[in-house]
């Protein structure tokens, strides 16, 4: 179930505010809504009450650039629900100003309409600070002909005659904005490592932003390139993470922890491996031989032992799914390596037949050891010779293995500790002398631990048994015709 969105019913984004300057501009054509996104934003701001939120900050840009990509991460980010995107529009949480996001697939403007707040932070004029995120890989625009990009966001000058602009492509403006962003986020493997269009034999020349920007980029608060990857990156992921650096712009939170390659450590501090709903086949040398198995995929090409992503523990769409959760093998794709040192896809890795053969012979030993301790713990204390089951008659063919087994094993459970059950200590036993009913009836190892439990005649070991004969001969004995003997004798508990 998705999130409730708190949108104050006092606001109003119908009513324009005082200042703003879209519907005076040239060409109304590409302001089909008769306000940016931007405006329409403020005015949430402005009538909502959310001037009234935490912090110094009450919204901040967020600049979406596209680059040799799918749209994949854009198409999970619109899923997220933990927190939502909506959320973050409409400033719903608690301390995180209002995300104005300028994104092709959300605005409503287009055209000059869109390529407008671009310049306007191109050329610091923006009214608050602003994020950068890249989705894709970079390309080197140097091997474009013609001066036509690989990837374009805009022409410029806005509004001039179209024999005098010119097309600016992504990496420009990523060049551009990014010595003045707060923060600078590369989502997606594309964007994070380089991805399927930086493979090897790409004819784009394309890399990541890490690579474009260099190892000595910080932003204007000082930090490095954020990178949240994946093909495509978990919504939540990246939601999450924009939420813990919006708090911490905000004067709400500590600089939120990444790791040595700019990812958020809590995300991805861990293997899928261990996480993964089918490592406990791995851990007991279970394999499947195809897909569709339920075992370990670790031998049809899984490569989840060493690639870093929670996604066997967050889901992929709210919560749920995800690769191996759904039945596929982890093929690298949120790794820096990807696409090119994980092929071919679906064959087994080199380091996997080592592991996995000691696996089997760990899995070997432990399973008997484990199967024979779960047969007994499946057995109440006093189901010694018998088990009044009748869906399993063989569940009583308990071997004379068995038994010794447990007999040691039982000694080691209980080694240095007391066996369960009232024992001969004074402070066990009531001052008045009184002894508890069963005890009284059938002696002080009524229900003893099968380990120490006297032989006894079988009535005497399963008293509930042997009032249930009782009341079967009572009812047997009852005269024909007699319902209500029958129901009376059917409803008393068994003594």
């Amino acid at each position: 179930m998705e999130n409730m969105i708190s949108v104050p019913m006092k606001a109003r984004v119908d009513v324009p505010l005082e200042g703003e300057v879209s519907r005076l501009l040239p060409d109304q054509v590409g302001n089909v809504a008769g306000a940016h996104n931007s405006e329409l934003q403020q005015r949430l701001l402005e009538s909502g009450g959310r001037r009234d939120t935490l912090g110094p900050l009450k919204k901040v840009y967020v600049f979406w650039l596209p680059g040799m990509s799918c749209d994949g991460c854009t198409v999970s980010t619109i899923g997220a629900t933990e927190p939502s995107i909506e959320e973050l529009l409409t400033g719903a949480l608690p301390g995180v100003p209002v995300m104005v996001l300028h994104h092709y697939q959300f605005q409503m403007e287009s055209g000059d309409h869109f390529t407008l707040l671009l310049e306007q932070a191109d050329a610091g004029a923006l009214d608050a600070p602003y994020i950068l995120v890249y989705e894709g890989s970079i390309s080197d625009e140097h091997l474009t002909v013609g001066a036509e990009p690989w990837a374009a966001k805009g022409s410029l000058p806005t509004w001039a005659p179209a024999d005098q602009r010119q097309r600016r492509s992504t990496p420009e403006w990523v060049r551009r904005l990014a010595p003045g962003a707060a923060v600078t986020i590369a989502i997606g493997t594309c964007a994070t490592w380089g991805g399927i269009p930086a493979s090897l034999g790409n004819p784009t020349g394309a890399m990541s932003v890490m690579d474009f920007l260099g190892k000595d980029y910080r932003s204007s608060l000082g930090l490095p390139v954020v990178n949240v990857p994946g093909c495509p990156a978990i919504g939540d992921d990246f939601t999450e993470a924009v939420t813990m650096l919006l708090k911490y712009m905000n004067g709400q939170g500590p600089v939120p922890e990444f790791d040595e390659l700019g990812r958020p450590a809590w995300q991805f501090g861990d293997t899928v491996h261990l996480h993964c709903p089918r490592g406990a086949w791995y851990e007991e040398g279970n394999f499947a031989r195809e897909f569709g198995g339920k075992e370990c995929l670790a031998e049809i090409g899984c490569w989840g032992p060493v690639v870093n992503c929670h996604i066997t523990e967050r889901g992929f769409i709210n919560g749920k799914g995800g690769c191996m959760v759904a039945g596929g093998a982890c093929i690298g794709c949120m790794s820096p390596g990807f696409p090119d040192k994980f092929t071919p896809f679906y064959k087994r890795p080199p380091q996997t037949t080592p592991a996995t053969t000691l696996s089997r012979v760990h899995g070997a030993l432990t399973k008997p050891l484990r199967r024979t301790t779960q047969l007994e713990r499946n057995r109440e204390p006093r189901w010694r010779s018998t088990t009044p089951s009748g869906w399993a008659p063989e569940y009583d063919n308990v071997t004379i293995a068995h038994r010794t087994f447990e007999y040691f094993y039982t000694r080691i459970q209980y080694f240095r500790s007391e066996l369960p059950g009232r024992h001969e200590k004074d402070e066990e036993k009531y001052s008045s002398g009184y002894v508890v009913p069963p005890e009284a009836a059938y002696g002080k190892e009524y229900a003893a631990a099968a380990g120490s439990q006297s032989r006894r005649g079988s009535q005497a070991r399963h008293p509930s048994t042997a009032g249930a004969v009782a009341s079967s001969r009572r009812i047997r004995d009852a005269p024909s015709g007699r319902s209500g003997v029958v129901t009376d004798v059917l409803s008393e508990p068994a003594r």
